[in-house]
């Protein structure tokens, strides 16, 4: 541990945990919209469902929608920020601004999420929106310290997974890093998309599964035992494998010791009803346990919640510190779909630095 961090310095404040160098790992670019981008694309593209053209009325609609503790409701949010993200310059715009925002925000490398398969109303291909998005995250990201991954998604509740995975190995190495299934979760197991995960696995191309937030240990066992999940997107009934006294059960057991990596988003579990309140959140007694739990902001835009956001909510209620900040972004960063070597040269020449001498 840098030795800087030993030294007293108060509680990180929203500015100073702004400032400090992060990593997220789930984030979908079609729950982080900017509200007047979304007014504006409506006008451009013609859409007309939009309830309001008042951007400060939109967002709070969004937001009120999405937090009615249920999936299902919180995904019907996406009809409008999808809705206007159907053609290729609108897709370029939005991951644009993505990059903009994550680095506004002091992320230094994300991975952004969407499912092409629910852009293409306006007639665009696959493999066309897949270069608008990478496009975009690319100038937006020029000159702004940030390096973004894209993650496909395949909507789990569709039959489009396989073509998806082909999609995905199309696009490697040029902009897209790895692959997830998405949607709701309770009634389609992950197994149903073995096909897809089958030829990832055999390409050596990397994949998370949203798996254990609105459905139970199941869903996390198959996509890691069956599936061959690197990480889970959520999984935060893991914690129903632990008993009161700490002790792990089997598959809580197998998950730390091989040290797979959760992606929690503590705010859209509660919007969701997958968690009462960020005090009771589990990420606090996960990582008190030694899980590698990593901090996620899932859809910025629902949630009302920026990843700097997102940690000082858990600074209050697990009273976090840099310590944990630094722990927590190392451990992104280690689950980062990048080679070891370059997510060991972002925590040796861009994490590490920083934490030695956090400001004070």
């Amino acid at each position: 541990m840098p030795a800087g961090l030993s030294q007293p310095g108060g509680s990180p404040s929203v500015d100073r945990l702004r400032k400090a160098p992060k990593v997220v790992l789930h984030d979908h670019l079609d729950g982080g919209l900017r509200p007047v981008t979304i007014v504006e694309l409506a006008r451009e593209t013609g859409y007309r469902d939009l309830p309001t053209l008042d951007s400060g009325e939109l967002a709070e609609l969004l937001r009120q929608g999405a937090r009615r503790r249920s999936l299902e409701l919180y995904l019907e949010m996406f009809r409008h920020t999808l809705g206007v993200m159907q053609t290729a310059p609108a897709v370029y715009r939005v991951a644009s601004e993505c990059a903009q925002d994550l680095a506004a925000d002091g992320v230094v490398y994300a991975e952004v999420r969407f499912a092409p398969e629910l852009n293409v109303e306006g007639g665009m291909s696959l493999d066309r929106v897949v270069e608008a998005a990478v496009a975009g995250f690319r100038d937006g990201s020029e000159g702004r310290g940030i390096r973004i991954g894209l993650l496909l998604c395949a909507m789990r509740t569709g039959s489009r997974s396989l073509e998806i995975a082909e999609l995905v190995l199309r696009h490697r190495d040029r902009g897209v890093v790895g692959f997830d299934i998405a949607g709701a979760e309770a009634g389609n197991p992950p197994v149903r998309h073995l096909a897809a995960f089958d030829l990832l696995r055999q390409a050596g191309m990397p994949f998370t599964i949203h798996a254990g937030e609105a459905d139970g240990l199941d869903s996390i066992r198959e996509a890691v035992r069956t599936c061959g999940a690197r990480r889970i997107g959520h999984g935060i009934r893991i914690v129903d494998d632990v008993g009161e006294d700490g002790a792990l059960g089997p598959l809580a057991g197998e998950l730390l010791e091989r040290q797979v990596p959760f992606e929690l988003c503590p705010t859209s579990n509660v919007h969701i009803g997958a968690a009462d309140s960020i005090d009771t959140h589990p990420i606090g007694r996960l990582f008190d346990l030694g899980f590698r739990v990593t901090v996620n902001t899932d859809n910025r835009l629902m949630s009302g919640i920026s990843l700097t956001g997102e940690f000082d909510r858990c600074r209050q209620a697990f009273g976090w510190s840099w310590p944990e900040m630094r722990r927590l972004t190392v451990n992104a960063m280690k689950s980062a779909f990048l080679p070891a070597d370059q997510r060991q040269e972002f925590i040796d020449h861009v994490i590490d630095p920083w934490y030695a001498t956090p400001p004070h």
